[in-house]
């Protein structure tokens, strides 16, 4: 399974605890964005029924929870997960090569197409003086390209960045090792929570891969309209998009 697929490369997050909320939204956007993304906060909230519903939209699904535990406990997370089929799962790479390599080969051991597995580097909410006070030493970018060079070495299929750092993982770590790029900010979009952010055009064009845009887009009066605006301004600034 590649994400090459998707011809539309915004999953917008659905950061909602309220599954009726949560299907309405992504009904909505069938056909306007390329995925949707469901995160702690609802798969917490709902479970696998609460997945399940808003899966039945047919739109592919991200679910972001960022597994990050010993290896045998992240692999039977993973393996819990699986039979949902979702199109994305997430995991935390300072959990260790150990970690990512079990929670790669636990995505392999159910039939039919498994997930794509993907590492979290430094949440887009952190800059270089968050990660100083966490006792991280260099830059957010060398700290980035260590973790997504771990990712590499144990099997994972890409990594999540913020825009800043896809140009140089590109670089590090070819064509194929695919780049989930979140803060990306639409033109007239509040930066929010987000420290690290970009226009989708822009990070498109230095190589991302999906782009995950929530609040845009969710919290827009008409969140399709607002969909189709983001596509625009892709097309507008990326040849051929």
């Amino acid at each position: 399974m590649t994400l090459t697929a998707f011809k539309n490369p915004v999953f917008c997050a659905l950061d909602t605890t309220y599954v009726t909320k949560a299907v309405t939204l992504a009904q909505s956007l069938i056909g306007k964005v390329g995925g949707l993304k469901l995160g702690m906060e609802f798969f917490y909230a709902n479970g696998p029924a609460g997945y399940k519903a808003v899966a039945e939209t047919g739109v592919p699904i991200f679910l972001d929870l960022k597994l990050h535990d010993i290896p045998n406990t992240v692999a039977g997370g993973i393996r819990a997960i699986v039979p949902l089929k979702p199109t994305i799962l997430t995991i935390h790479t300072v959990g260790g090569i150990a970690m990512m390599k079990a929670a790669k080969e636990a995505s392999l051991e159910g039939s039919g197409p498994s997930p794509l597995v993907v590492g979290v580097t430094v949440l887009t909410s952190l800059d270089e003086s968050d990660l100083g006070a966490a006792g991280v030493s260099g830059t957010t970018v060398d700290q980035v390209r260590r973790l997504a060079g771990n990712a590499q070495e144990a099997g994972l299929d890409g990594v999540v960045c913020s825009p800043l750092e896809v140009d140089v993982l590109r670089a590090d770590c070819g064509r194929d090792f695919k780049l989930i790029v979140p803060g990306i900010r639409p033109k007239g979009a509040a930066i929010g929570d987000q420290k690290r952010v970009m226009g989708p055009g822009e990070a498109l064009a230095r190589g991302a891969d999906v782009l995950v845009i929530g609040r845009p887009i969710t919290q827009a009066n008409n969140p399709a309209d607002a969909a189709e605006a983001i596509h625009a301004e892709i097309a507008a600034s990326v040849p051929g998009s």
